[in-house]
């Protein structure tokens, strides 16, 4: 299949970001949502930064006092006994706790190419609510009639849940709270309503009894979801047999939706793949990916913050082919470019 990685990738790295205060540095500028909005290609990135004089011989989780609206830290040393656990560079233990190393907010990036762009020097959405404490990450933008919605990931000390934002202008966004409860990530809505009801994918982790894959959902008004069920299940033994998550904001096309998601191995190693969903139905899965649409292979896909990464949550339609924007390593923002004949051609 012919996947074009951009010659100029990664188009976005942590330098190419101010960081939002003098004692913070930028350690991922990844994970964009991306939107066609006037004349100009817009990445809505995640910005993941962390205190300047983090020592190495400690661990330092930066979290907002939403009280007062002051970032603090919490910092222990490396040899604590109170540390339980140190799974990678993004997260740790203490007494049982997980503390994230950075705290993300979102930051807008403005190009007229797509290839070429401009990062604004001050945050778009910063967090702000005590559901926002650790965070916010991953968003996805979906234009529906004139408002763009923007899910996205909020973290805190009570879970990772699913938020919800809109805005008209990418100047004012109004938060509407949390509309999925822990642990359900991933979110992605459909940019049209089906049958009067709006849609989304989700990712419900479930911690003891079955797999870590894509559900539906619907809803009359974006905010109450309900008719909850699994979708696009990982598949055992293959490319995605870890656990599936939603991706891009599906694409109508005259087959069905075409929904670009990720999938990870058993050796947590994330690549992207596309399923087919019928459309008057989206609980019906049409086709779906024998092999990926892209695997891991670039060193800055490979090497970085969390390696063996790709990672879509946006994408735009420009020039006939498909500009996906995503991830890479948990990092970086990198670009490729694909025909929908091509991502077709992986259909079993």
């Amino acid at each position: 299949m012919a996947v074009e990685r951009l010659a100029e990738n990664p188009i976005l790295t942590p330098k190419d970001v101010p960081p939002s205060r003098p004692d913070f540095e930028v350690v991922g500028a990844f994970n964009p949502a991306a939107v066609l909005y006037g004349d100009e290609v817009l990445l809505l990135l995640r910005v993941a930064e962390r205190p300047r004089d983090k020592k190495p011989d400690e661990q330092a989780a930066p979290i907002l006092n939403p009280d007062s609206g002051q970032i603090e830290y919490f910092r222990v040393k490396n040899d604590d006994p109170n540390i339980t656990d140190i799974p990678d560079s993004r997260s740790f233990y203490y007494e049982g706790k997980m503390f994230l190393t950075s705290i993300s907010h979102l930051r807008l990036a403005r190009s007229r190419d797509g290839i070429h762009f401009k990062v604004d020097p001050k945050p778009a959405v910063f967090p702000k609510e005590s559901y926002e404490t650790f965070g916010l990450e991953d968003p996805r933008i979906t234009p529906i009639a004139g408002i763009c919605y923007i899910s996205y990931k909020v973290v805190s000390q009570n879970g990772i849940c699913t938020g919800l934002l809109t805005t008209k202008d990418f100047k004012r966004y109004e938060r509407h709270g949390i509309i999925f409860c822990p642990e359900n990530i991933d979110v992605v809505l459909f940019p049209d309503k089906i049958g009067g009801k709006y849609w989304a994918l989700t990712r419900p982790v479930p911690r003891y009894l079955g797999p870590r894959g894509i559900w539906i959902a619907s809803s009359p008004d974006a905010l109450h979801w309900g008719r909850h069920q699994p979708l696009v299940l990982p598949r055992p033994e293959l490319f995605d047999g870890g656990k599936t998550g939603g991706g891009c904001v599906p694409i109508r096309t005259p087959q069905g939706w075409l929904e670009i998601y990720h999938g990870s191995d058993k050796e947590d190693r994330y690549s992207l793949a596309a399923a087919l969903l019928d459309l008057e139905n989206p609980t019906r899965v049409l086709a779906r990916s024998s092999k990926p649409l892209m695997e891991p292979a670039a060193d800055y896909e490979l090497r970085g913050f969390y390696g063996n990464v790709v990672f879509a949550c946006g994408h735009v339609e420009k020039d006939g082919l498909l500009w996906i924007y995503y991830g890479a390593a948990d990092e970086y923002t990198a670009c490729a470019r694909m025909t929908l004949e091509d991502i077709f051609a992986t259909f079993e």
